[in-house]
């Protein structure tokens, strides 16, 4: 099944959410405060190269407020814009099942009983910080409430992978995504268009990797550069191509074409915290980056899927 409309030639989050629960949807953002296990040692101590200090989720909410505090500032920020609709939880920031088995089962289990409208749990985590005991309580989540698992991917190719000090290759992600999916439970992958030494088809065969495997959504975004990274570092040593608005509408419209098309599109773009962005500039203006794209699958009547093959 899809939901495109005439607007959207392919499958938004907020068409899927609201065929699905027949209402709008809002995702809080919530930390947890975890760490990341390729920013403390255990991998290395600089984490992926493109990760401000803060790690990812630089959106989230304050991690030394507890969940109902966080919640519900939230929840005030975006009823500013939604009067009425149903939540999902979102354990955004850094590696949410990086740590021991009662804290995940703990602060899972909050997070769901936050709010009487609160429908589901996503999770964005690493594909390699799993274990026996985290498949089964999140089987068991899955069994009582919507459960999403995000995964952070970015390349499909190993050597981009070793370059951005990802931590794990291409292997560990399949066999996490395989094991999520033998447990029926759905997940997300976030990929990163632009990365250093990657052309267009390496994109595409990002998508089409993606393709095989069964997930369930895609975060498509845009590489940026942040002060105070390895990759501000990497840039200025070797300069590399950061591609062009053009550039991107033309390679994440070709990639919608090729992804499958019931995958659902959670993301188009990237969201950089403006005071660290050092370029491209054009990725502060998310919602000019998505009507481009608009434009163009409307203007060449492309949709979701239609260069798609097994």
């Amino acid at each position: 099944m899809n939901y495109f409309t005439n607007e959207k030639h392919y499958n938004t989050l907020n068409n899927y959410y609201r065929s699905r629960f027949n209402s709008k949807v809002m995702k809080i953002a919530l930390n947890g405060n975890f760490s990341c296990p390729n920013r403390d040692g255990i991998f290395s101590d600089k984490g992926c190269i493109f990760c401000s200090e803060a790690g990812s989720g630089d959106f989230a909410g304050d991690k030394f407020g507890d969940l109902p505090t966080q919640f519900n500032e939230i929840k005030t920020m975006m009823h500013q814009k939604w009067k009425t609709g149903k939540y999902i939880a979102y354990f955004q920031a850094n590696t949410n099942t990086y740590g021991p088995i009662k804290k995940l089962e703990t602060l899972f289990n909050e997070a769901l009983s936050l709010d009487e409208d609160i429908i589901g749990l996503n999770i964005g985590t690493r594909a390699d910080c799993f274990s026996p005991k985290i498949y089964d309580l999140l089987e068991e989540i899955n069994q009582k409430t919507y459960l999403t698992i995000e995964l952070g991917l970015q390349s499909m190719h190993n050597e981009t992978l070793k370059l951005i000090n990802r931590g794990h290759d291409r292997d560990t992600f399949s066999k996490t995504v395989k094991a999520l999916r033998k447990r029926n439970i759905d997940v997300v992958a976030h990929i990163i268009n632009g990365l250093p030494g990657e052309n267009e088809q390496m994109m595409m065969d990002t998508i089409q990797y993606l393709n095989g495997l069964g997930i369930q959504g895609i975060k498509i975004h845009m590489l940026y550069l942040l002060k105070n990274t390895p990759l501000e570092t990497l840039f200025k040593n070797n300069p590399f191509h950061i591609l062009t608005l053009e550039e991107y509408v033309n390679i994440t419209v070709k990639q919608l074409r090729l992804l499958r098309n019931d995958i659902i599109v959670h993301r188009i773009t990237g969201d950089p915290p403006r005071d660290l962005l050092i370029k491209p500039e054009w990725t502060l203006k998310k919602f000019v980056v998505t009507n481009e794209i608009d434009k163009l699958m409307r203007k060449n009547t492309y949709y979701q899927g239609d260069l798609y093959h097994e």
